[in-house]
């Protein structure tokens, strides 16, 4: 409880990491995180941390405790440094093993140190690889899409649209590549918000780095499309799956055949039509599988290179991307994490190009001009229709009775032919440089960059636990996060001895939601896991489970 010492050695340069230790205590405030060390120690964020930070230099709080502080702070949701000011620092201590947990500043300064390193993809790097042989069944098929974090700030950064809200807003695009069962694996942040068809080749390079020469399906929306680029992915040993962009012909209402069958654990049944379909001249061939909706209103074409699968595995993969649609909002809630790190900015490329400023209000001064054009011509047409003949026979006469109507004609097709003039001598892009005032920056990325890494590594602690306790909570698929929460916000005794660290929960809500947490204690004691930094052994139980 007083770790004077250690602060003091910490401070002489004497000590990298307080070494946690544990004292017996009934009833300690969220010590069911505890629940959540095996998982975090299977992801490999330490072993990775070690081997590519070494250490953060002398202090009492070193890379183990605040990387093990940083995870248990996103599965407890505090979202943010600042949310550790609504926490009892002595509480969440006594689950690290300290005397008190580092408060906000602490936790800036150390996310600032690790910054200064540049490491963070690496590291991202590191983990996936770590992900890879532990789950490299379920990475037959990725999901790729970008999120989307919009700015409210007072900095000139690049706008991006932001589909949630239907605008185009200054922002920064992550994509991120997660596994069949949803699941984050890596996360890579866009130069200026570029496309999905521009950071496929980028995203892909490393996927073939992690993967090796293993033969993967990528799954991706319609932001991806791109005949040229599909070819190139082909070639580079990836099959793809995605929706078809643009106009197409409808299939015919006979073609269709009902399918039924289990896709990811999920009965489903589609009305589904299977053919081939041809793109750049035939020099792509691909497979068209096209879902009619329940009305036959409405068809969905999916577009694929995978042959081998049958045509309801086509559709339910597809629409399976609503995994990572629910992952993004999760995350959003429940993470924070379109949450700011930092305020702080970096330089970024200058000669980057951009729709020039000048081009575009000419080119809308140009359609306005168009739109009047077109009133007038159809005001001219209606007048011709209705021109009494009796009065007005030749066209000189009609001409003559609309001459204000015919001038401002002239006048309006000079002024369009003036300003087609102008926006033909200016360039339609030009370097960002000429388009703002001062420097050219960008949001820093590092820090974020690392807190989402150190978020997904939290996310994946919490479905390996969720998969876990699957088998003993019926309803596992609706509540079984919320579950999960719940005994990782519970109280717990601490008892220690001289080999181990016993956690006893707390009873949950409901006696059969007390004994699933009791089947995933018992899961847990069969994985030797000791609390990082020490030899104490976790042995979990919950308080008198109901029978």
């Amino acid at each position: 409880m007083n770790r004077f010492m250690d602060r003091f050695f910490a401070f002489l340069g004497l000590l990298d990491d307080a070494a946690p230790l544990f004292q017996s205590r009934k009833r300690v405030p969220h010590a069911g995180l505890l629940l959540a060390i095996p998982a975090i120690l299977q992801s490999g964020v330490l072993d990775c941390a070690r081997r590519i930070y070494s250490g953060i230099g002398p202090a009492f709080y070193g890379l183990r405790t605040t990387l093990v502080t940083l995870v248990l702070m996103a599965l407890l949701r505090i979202k943010r440094p600042e949310g550790l000011k609504e926490r009892a620092p002595q509480d969440l201590g006594r689950v690290l093993g300290l005397d008190r947990a580092p408060e906000v500043k602490t936790v800036r300064r150390k996310l600032v140190r690790l910054a200064s390193f540049g490491k963070a993809a690496e590291f991202g790097r590191a983990l996936a690889e770590r992900r890879l042989q532990e789950r490299g069944k379920a990475l037959g098929f990725l999901y790729i899409d970008g999120h989307v974090r919009v700015y409210h700030g007072q900095k000139a950064i690049p706008k991006a649209h932001v589909p949630r809200m239907r605008l185009s807003m200054p922002a920064t695009t992550d994509y991120w590549v997660n596994d069949r069962e949803g699941d984050p694996l890596f996360v890579v942040t866009a130069e200026a918000n570029a496309g999905l068809c521009r950071m496929l080749p980028e995203i892909l390079a490393e996927v073939r780095s992690l993967v090796g020469e293993r033969q993967v399906t990528i799954v991706f929306d319609r932001g991806g499309w791109s005949p040229r680029l599909f070819q190139k992915l082909i070639t580079a040993g990836f099959d793809l799956l995605t929706y078809r962009k643009g106009r197409f012909r409808k299939v015919a209402r006979s073609r269709f055949q009902k399918h039924a069958g289990r896709i990811g654990g999920r009965r489903v049944c589609y009305l589904l039509a299977d053919q081939g379909v041809q793109f750049l001249k035939g020099a792509l061939r691909l497979r068209q599988v096209t879902r009619l909706s329940e009305d036959g209103s409405h068809q969905t074409p999916i577009v694929t290179s995978r042959r081998d699968l049958r045509a309801i595995e086509v559709a339910g993969r597809m629409f399976e991307r609503w995994r990572q649609e629910n992952f993004f909002k999760y995350l959003r809630e429940e993470y924070a994490l379109d949450a700011l790190v930092d305020y702080s900015v970096e330089a970024a490329d200058p000669a980057r190009e951009v729709p020039n400023p000048e081009w575009r209000s000419i080119d809308a001064q140009y359609r306005a001009k168009m739109e009047e054009l077109k009133s007038l011509s159809a005001a001219y047409g209606l007048e011709a229709l209705v021109n009494p003949e009796g009065r007005r026979r030749t066209i000189r006469g009609f001409k003559i009775a609309n001459a204000e109507l015919g001038r401002r004609l002239e006048e309006m097709m000079y002024q369009l032919r003036d300003l087609q003039d102008r926006r033909a001598q200016v360039p339609r892009r030009v370097p960002v440089a000429q388009t703002v005032k001062g420097a050219v920056v960008k949001l820093s990325t590092e820090r974020k960059h690392l807190t989402n890494i150190l978020k997904m590594v939290a996310y994946q602690a919490e479905s390996d636990l969720v998969r876990m306790v699957a088998p003993h909570y019926r309803r596992a698929t609706q509540e079984g996060r919320t579950l999960v929460q719940a005994a990782l916000t519970s109280t717990a005794d601490l008892e220690v001895t001289e080999t181990e660290l016993r956690v006893k929960l707390a009873e949950q809500s409901s006696p059969h939601r007390t004994r699933a947490i009791d089947r995933l204690c018992e899961e847990l004691n069969t994985t030797p896991t000791a609390f990082p930094g020490t030899n104490l052994r976790l042995r979990f139980s919950v308080a008198d489970p109901p029978p």
